[in-house]
């Protein structure tokens, strides 16, 4: 057997600084705003709920911050994260592209979160924070911070979207093992929560919802701050450990990928798995095509306005500029339920915005038939949302194999899919059904996108 399945680096290879893309781009991406003042925004507005340090890490230009040691060694628990050839589904596809991808799933909370997570609830124990307030969407981010806050000592309470609380119950278990409390969302504890209840009270939630709900949550109560698992400058910046392990670990397997690509639904494990790649481009012009894989019924790239917008529902964040889907946009409840988010991490929207990055939208039935045929060729199983990079990962291997040449792709498999069986069985089944967005529902919701005199 001459094909080599895994490549491996030992502990002392773990990155010893995180990359900011930031250092690199063409134009500096537009400024975060106030949304009284319209001005931008000021760290100090921010400081209620986050330490200075992430705020820093929010503003940073610089191209390389570093890791702090205990941080890192946290991340010996399980990085660095292998890089597999799928042989296998290549010989399934009888496909002459070489097919690479980044595991994530190896993580305690089986995802890539963690890699956040841990900063996080480091930086905001050095603060004096003893309380952490957040949202999450399938439960990934909410195990993550769980775990994080279990390391470090910190009470976790966490904010669910109700569609997600009621189809994964595994995951809210995950998370109160580690010692979180985690309450659906929309709930009867916030003013955000009430006043979505008062004009909704079937309500499955949203993130931008969830989003509310802990923010409010975090500004009232001195001793809390607020933590999220993916759209900010510094969440992007920690997740970036996947691509630069990825970049020494290609370079191993003899090859440079032609394709990156990853699922998105607020930016965290595509710019963690793309910006490194994408930086190797801007500075030194190694050819490389990044593509974003969105649900077709949250397509935030692909269909959004590129805007200013806030993170959330009840406006309690400050205006970003990225493509939006409006914050009142309600996605239907499909099964991806971390990729149901309204808008695009502004840093990849940027990027999008400046020809850096493609992007595409796929129904998850297709997705689902990716993640089914990766199993059973792989022998892992994919998360819901990164089925999303599967799919579009066998696209690009079925064109090179229309088109009779090779090409190497490379994407991240973000996380496991073993708290997300119900997918696969309502899938196996015939019950999954390929869900789209309102239309007129979108409509309004773009329509109602904030004046900002800086556009």
């Amino acid at each position: 057997m001459t094909d080599t399945y895994k490549f491996l680096l030992p502990e002392n290879r773990i990155p010893r600084a995180w990359y900011n893309i930031a250092a690199d781009l063409p134009a500096p991406p537009p400024p975060v705003l106030h949304p009284g003042t319209g001005k931008p925004i000021d760290p100090d507005d921010l400081a209620a709920i986050f330490p200075m340090e992430l705020i820093r890490q929010e503003v940073a230009t610089e191209r390389e911050i570093e890791i702090p040691e205990p941080v890192r060694e946290i991340y010996k628990l399980w990085r660095p994260a292998p890089l597999h050839r799928a042989v296998r589904l290549e010989r399934a596809l009888d496909t002459p592209a070489r097919i690479f991808y980044k595991y994530e799933g190896v993580s305690p909370a089986g995802s890539h979160k963690p890699n956040t997570a841990v900063a996080q609830a480091f930086y905001n124990r050095e603060a004096g924070i003893r309380k952490l307030a957040t949202e999450t969407g399938a439960g990934q981010w909410g195990s993550s911070l769980a775990f994080a806050g279990s390391i470090f000592g910190l009470e976790v309470k966490v904010y669910m979207v109700k569609v997600s609380y009621n189809q994964k119950p595994y995951r809210r278990a995950l998370m109160e093992t580690y010692g979180a409390t985690c309450i659906p969302s929309p709930s009867m504890e916030t003013a955000a929560g009430r006043a979505v209840l008062a004009e909704h009270p079937d309500s499955n939630g949203s993130l931008g919802i969830a989003i509310s709900e802990a923010v409010e949550i975090a500004a009232q109560n001195p001793d809390t701050n607020y933590a999220l698992g993916s759209v900010l400058n510094h969440v992007a910046l920690h997740q970036t450990v996947i691509g630069l392990e990825a970049i020494e670990q290609m370079e191993m397997a003899g090859f440079w990928p032609d394709v990156v690509i990853g699922c998105a639904g607020g930016g965290s494990n595509f710019a963690g798995i793309a910006f490194p790649f994408l930086g190797r481009k801007l500075r030194e012009g190694k050819d490389v095509r990044v593509l974003a894989v969105e649900p077709a019924a949250c397509p935030t790239l692909t269909r959004g306005s590129y805007a200013y917008d806030f993170g959330d529902t009840a406006h309690l964040t400050p205006l970003m500029k990225m493509h939006t889907l409006g914050s009142s946009f309600m996605p239907p409840g499909f099964h991806a339920g971390g990729l149901r988010y309204h808008g695009m991490a502004p840093l990849v929207s940027h990027a999008k915005e400046l020809g850096l990055i493609e992007a595409k939208a796929v129904h998850q039935n297709p997705c689902f038939e990716a993640g089914l045929l990766f199993a059973r060729s792989e022998g892992i199983v994919p998360a819901p949302e990164s089925t999303h990079a599967v799919r579009a990962a066998v696209d690009e291997a079925l064109a090179a194999k229309a088109e009779g040449k090779p090409r190497t792709i490379l994407f991240n498999l973000s996380g496991h899919g073993h708290f997300d069986m119900q997918a696969y069985t309502d899938y196996l089944s015939g019950k999954l059904e390929d869900r789209d967005y309102d239309a007129a529902a979108l409509t309004a919701s773009l329509d109602a996108l904030p004046k900002v005199a800086a556009e």
